[in-house]
């Protein structure tokens, strides 16, 4: 099923902080703080460029979330990363196309914005067939708490190739 014509891309920004939490609780439950993504950005701020919002009218049905990462080496070297997500959809709504949606505007976003490679924990086959995510290169990325290895994706962006090697994923604020 696509998603409705009314619905709207806009910036994060024009989303209320509230009722964006209000949204993410809803889709992923109030006890979604703990869990591994919100460790790997803990500290950042959503970058404003990469950060989209979807509205049916005046109801917001839909988020996405982008932050600034970075793959440390055990050198100390840190290759900046852009980690895509959460990508939240009203649960009624969820199937509806909103999120792909969103999708497509974070990646227009991403061609002319990121400063690093994309990464993201999602589904490979969803990810990878729609927008080219993969696991290829992270094998050897850790991050701060539990993992399916084949979910931790990567991929290029606006000219930055996706890091190979071995690192952790930490916060990177400096850039938020």
């Amino acid at each position: 099923m696509e998603h409705s014509p009314l619905v709207e891309i806009k910036p994060l920004s024009t989303a209320m902080p509230e009722r964006v939490e209000a949204l993410l609780d809803a889709a992923f439950g109030t006890d979604r703080h703990g869990r591994t993504a919100y460790r790997m950005r803990q500290g950042c701020a959503a970058l404003p460029a990469l950060s989209f919002s979807a509205w049916d009218d005046a109801r917001l049905i839909g988020t996405l979330q982008c932050w600034p990462v970075a793959l440390e080496r055990t050198s100390g070297e840190r290759v900046p990363l852009v980690m895509v997500g959460p990508v939240a959809v009203e649960p009624a709504l969820q199937r509806s196309g909103t999120g792909r949606a969103l999708m497509d505007a974070m990646m227009d976003a991403a061609a002319l914005y990121a400063d690093g490679a994309l990464m993201m924990i999602g589904d490979p086959e969803y990810y990878g067939r729609f927008w080219g995510f993969a696991a290829d290169a992270t094998g050897e990325w850790v991050v701060p708490g539990p993992v399916e290895q084949r979910r931790l994706l990567a991929r290029g962006a606006n000219g930055h190739a996706v890091p190979d090697g071995a690192g952790a994923i930490t916060p990177d604020p400096a850039r938020s």
